[in-house]
């Protein structure tokens, strides 16, 4: 039994869900109004006896008792295990059997110390140009400290003094990051990497300092430098300000992504507090993947100048996936604007030469403005993208009207299709008589007509055999080994919510290697109580080999997960309404969506 099952037997639901919310008997379940938002009519429901609980509110999600307890306390999935296992008597120990002493550990805490080190240089007397700087751009002593900035000082060995007298092993600084070493032929030497520079220490999703970005303070180049690639710290998989903006993005539905720290560093102390950085690239696929799992809405707020538009397009193609996708079916396109429950792109527009910290410090009801009326995915994208071809020659506005035309047919609503061809004929000079015209045949009915020979072709039928065991784990843990094992079939799966897994573990596996890039990135990011099931789904058998025959299994699997999910939340509805009394309206309607779900699943 794992560590996870040992804790589930131990603890009743009702038990630890009543230390949050009082708790009414409703049937065979319990109730209350929802702790995560607020509501006149209770529609949180607890079930006892498949230990879950369910919001069919506006959160309309659930899960057991550890996705409660990271919920209700804003915890990671380890925090909540401790959590729960100290409330339950199981031990947890680490392999070794006590505390972790890996090198990714010494890295951290080196990071730790250095950062310490640059803020009290900081608030020393060698720090007064860098306070002035600050002082300058109205950073204040809070926010300083919340973000824990400070300064490298000047020459090349101040910090490495510091590590050294404080025990820090030398190898282990330099692969931080933090010293660089000579060639041996020069003598193998080390010195400081950062000096005389402002320090951004830039943190994990835990809090951690993993690495740093340095500002000069005496207009010398690189204006930014960052910590090199090291173990523990990546510039392309890394947010800054994500560990400060996990939960205001979470709370609030919506999450801002600008380029800079100090835009970051504007945004917070003036209570923006869902806002996090790029660092000054373009959005790597790395980077949305820790994003897409937090919220539905997202605005990217990038510069205006054509440099900036350039960015945001390069993001757009590689990162968030929308565009240069011919097909609008669940089998291959994985884009923002093919998902059933698609996430809300928007593309804020900043006054041209103003970035957002210089907007927010002097008129932060103007950034409100911007965010609140960003454009729309598709309202951006005409435009720009029909900068990048020639649209007075033929061969241009055949260019733009394949690169942007599988967009509109993706679009759900009718009338935004409409729309967006009048927009999309106008950038290429033509009527929208002429662009229908030049539509390839297939494609002239629209994708309604498209949607739908998809939805009625024939579907492969995976494997039986592959299912056979314990139906209640097995289709769970066939899906997670195929793509373990075919980290190329990612892309089918990421627009399902990760409650379609049953088990805690699995979700927590499946979430996060939706966020990683290969199974070693995988292996660091997951909770070490869960290796154990990480190991074991990776051991199964996968058949079949063939790409083709994998991406018809893996879709044919999730509609059933699909399936099994609204026929037991249909359940989990019918259940809840007491004997005597009418369902509320809330759960009224979320009965006949499940309904209209599981009619779903069977057309597909």
């Amino acid at each position: 039994m794992s560590v996870v099952d040992d804790v589930k037997t131990r603890l009743d639901i009702v038990d630890v869900v009543s230390g949050y919310v009082s708790l009414q008997r409703a049937g065979r379940n319990f109730k209350a109004p929802c702790p995560f938002h607020d509501e006149k009519t209770p529609s949180f429901i607890v079930n006892p006896e498949r230990q879950s609980w369910r919001c069919f509110g506006a959160c309309s999600t659930g899960g057991d008792v550890f996705s409660f307890v990271q919920r209700a306390d804003n915890l990671e999935f380890g925090d909540a295990l401790r959590s729960l296992a100290q409330k339950a008597g199981v031990e947890i120990t680490r392999a070794g059997g006590g505390p972790s002493t890996g090198r990714h550990e010494s890295l951290y805490q080196a990071n730790g110390v250095a950062a310490k080190f640059y803020r009290d240089v900081l608030s020393s007397d060698r720090g007064e140009k860098a306070q002035r700087y600050l002082d300058e751009r109205g950073v204040d002593a809070s926010t300083r400290t919340e973000f824990e900035l400070g300064l490298s000082p000047d020459g090349w060995e101040g910090l490495k003094s510091h590590l050294l007298g404080l025990g820090v092993d030398e190898d282990v600084a330099v692969e931080a990051g933090l010293l660089r070493r000579n060639d041996p032929t020069q003598g193998g030497q080390t010195r400081d990497f950062f000096h005389g520079r402002l320090m951004f220490p830039i943190h994990d999703r835990r809090g951690r300092v993993a690495g740093f970005g340095g500002r000069s303070l005496d207009g010398s180049d690189p204006k930014y430098i960052n910590t090199a690639a090291t173990p523990v710290f990546d510039k392309r998989r890394t947010l800054y300000g994500m560990h400060l903006a996990n939960k205001p993005i979470k709370d609030s539905n919506t999450g801002v992504v600008v380029e800079g720290y100090m835009d970051v560093i504007a945004a917070h102390q003036h209570g923006f507090t869902n806002v996090v950085a790029s660092m000054g690239t373009a959005l790597t696929e790395d980077q949305v993947g820790q994003l897409r799992p937090l919220a539905r809405n997202f605005v990217l707020a990038l510069d205006p100048d054509v440099a900036g538009q350039e960015a945001t397009l390069r993001s757009l193609e590689s990162s968030w996936r929308v565009i240069g996708r011919r097909s609008a079916g669940r089998s291959t396109a994985a884009g923002v604007l093919y998902q059933r429950d698609p996430i809300v792109l928007k593309i804020a527009s900043l006054p041209d030469g103003r970035d957002p910290d210089e907007l927010i410090r002097h008129d932060a009801n103007a950034w409100v403005d911007i965010i609140d009326n960003a454009l729309p995915l598709m309202d951006f994208l005409i435009p720009t993208v029909a900068r990048r071809f020639d649209v007075n020659a033929g061969q241009g506005k055949t260019q733009l009207r394949d690169a942007v035309f599988p967009l509109i047919a993706a679009t759900e609503n009718f009338f935004d299709q409409e729309r967006y061809m009048e927009q999309l004929a106008e950038a290429m000079h033509v009527s929208v008589e002429q662009l229908k015209a030049s539509l390839p045949r297939g494609e002239r009915g629209g994708a309604n007509r498209r949607r739908a020979r998809q939805e009625n072709s024939p579907h492969f039928e995976a494997d039986g055999s592959a299912l056979k065991k314990d139906p209640d784990s097995a289709l769970d843990e066939y899906v997670l080994s195929l793509i373990l094992s075919k980290p190329e079939l990612k892309n089918q799966v990421v627009v399902y919510p990760a409650e379609l897994f049953r088990n805690t573990e699995d979700r927590e596996v499946f979430t996060r290697w939706l966020a990683c890039s290969t199974i070693d990135d995988l292996k660091e990011s997951l909770d070490e109580a869960l290796g154990e099931r990480l190991s074991y789904l990776m051991e199964m058998p996968h058949a079949p080999s063939d790409r083709a025959q994998s991406e018809k299994a893996l879709s044919q699997c999730m509609r059933r997960l699909e399936s099994r999910h609204w026929r037991e939340r249909q359940q989990s509805l019918l259940v809840s309404v007491e004997a005597d009394q009418l369902p509320s309206k809330e759960i009224e309607e979320d009965i006949i969506e499940a309904n209209s779900k599981i009619k779903e699943t069977f057309l597909h």
